[in-house]
C-alpha cells in the first residue's frame, strides 16, 4: 500500500513553478499576478486564503487580497469584480466562497471573465473542461489529476466510481476520468445521497472517489481489495485530547481502509494541498495566456 503524499508533490509543482517565474523574469516578461477577494471574516476561509498568499509569494507571484466587509451589497460586490475583470495586471482572480446569505454565489461567480477564472467555476471554463478544450479545471480536480499522473496510476479502462455530485469536485471529476486522456479512459459511475446500495457499486471500483463531506463515511467494507482511493473530504470532528479540541479527518475510513488499498491519500495531506498547488498552475496560465490567447 502506498500513501499518496499530496504536500510532497505540491511542492513539486511550486518548485516548477518557481522556475518558471524566474525564467519569465531573464526574458524581462511579466509576473503572474492572482488576487483574491475576501468577504467577511469566516475563520475557514481567511486561512485558505492567507496560504494562497504565502504560496504566491513561495513561487514568485505578485498577489492583491481585496478584503471586504460582510454587509457590502451584492452590486458593490459585483463593481469589486469588475475592476478585477478591467485590470490588466491582474491575470487570474477568485472570490472566496461561501459569500454572506444576501449574496448569490452563482451570480459573482458567473460576472469573473472566463479569462481570468482561474478557480475554473464560470460556465465557459466547465463547457470547455467538458468538450475537452483547452480551459481551466476546478482546483480540486485538477489536484487528483496531477496526483494520479506523477504517481502513474492507471486509470485507462477502469471503473472509477465517483462519491459525490458537486460542481466543484464530483461533477467535474466524473467527465475528467471518463473523457480520452490520460490520465482519464475510465468508466465512470456517480454516486450521491440518493443512491441505493452504495457499498455495492463502490466494491466494484478500482478507482474510488470519496467527495461527501461526511467524516469516515467510507468503510472498508465499501472497497475493493487493492483498490486506489482519493479522499476529497475534510471534515472536524471532536478530539478532547488535542490542543484545540477537534482534528480533521477525511470522508474515508483511513485506518479500515490502508489495509485492503493499493493506494490512498490521507486527511491532511492528500488532496488539501494539491488543491492549493493547482490554483497556482492555473494562474501561471494565466500569465503565459496558454488557455484564451
Amino acid at each position: 500500500m502506498t500513501i499518496i503524499d499530496g504536500k510532497q508533490t505540491a511542492q513539486q509543482i511550486r518548485q516548477e513553478l518557481t522556475e518558471q517565474v524566474n525564467q519569465l523574469k531573464a526574458e524581462g516578461k511579466k509576473v503572474p499576478h492572482l488576487a483574491a477577494v475576501l468577504v467577511g471574516n469566516d475563520t475557514a476561509s481567511e486561512t485558505y486564503v492567507r496560504n494562497k498568499v504565502k504560496d504566491c509569494e513561495q513561487v514568485g507571484f505578485n498577489s492583491t487580497l481585496v478584503r471586504l466587509d460582510e454587509s457590502i451589497s451584492e452590486e458593490e460586490l459585483l463593481q469589486e469584480v469588475h475592476k478585477l475583470n478591467d485590470n490588466p495586471d491582474v491575470d487570474g482572480f477568485i472570490v472566496q466562497l461561501p459569500l454572506p446569505n444576501h449574496i448569490n454565489d452563482e451570480k459573482i461567480t458567473f460576472a469573473i471573465k472566463a479569462e481570468k477564472d482561474v478557480d475554473g467555476f464560470h460556465p465557459i471554463n466547465v463547457g470547455r473542461m467538458a468538450k475537452g478544450l483547452p480551459s481551466y479545471v476546478a482546483a480540486t480536480p485538477l489536484g487528483i489529476m496531477q496526483l494520479l499522473e506523477r504517481y502513474q496510476i492507471e486509470t485507462e479502462s477502469k471503473h472509477c466510481v465517483v462519491i459525490g455530485r458537486s460542481d466543484i469536485v464530483g461533477t467535474p471529476m466524473s467527465l475528467l476520468m471518463s473523457r480520452k486522456s490520460n490520465p482519464g479512459n475510465s468508466t465512470v459511475t456517480i454516486c450521491h445521497s440518493r443512491t441505493k446500495n452504495m457499498a455495492e457499486i463502490t466494491r466494484e471500483a478500482d478507482i474510488l472517489i470519496a467527495a461527501i463531506g461526511k467524516a469516515h463515511f467510507v468503510t472498508a467494507d465499501m472497497v475493493k481489495e487493492g483498490a486506489v482511493v482519493i479522499d476529497v473530504g475534510i471534515n472536524r470532528v471532536n478530539a478532547p485530547e488535542r490542543p484545540r479540541g477537534y482534528k480533521l479527518v477525511g470522508d474515508v475510513h483511513f485506518e479500515e481502509v490502508t489495509e485492503k488499498c493499493s493506494y490512498i491519500t490521507p486527511v491532511p495531506g492528500g488532496v488539501g494541498p494539491m488543491t492549493r498547488a493547482a490554483l497556482l498552475y492555473n494562474a501561471m496560465l494565466a500569465a503565459k495566456k496558454e488557455i484564451y490567447r
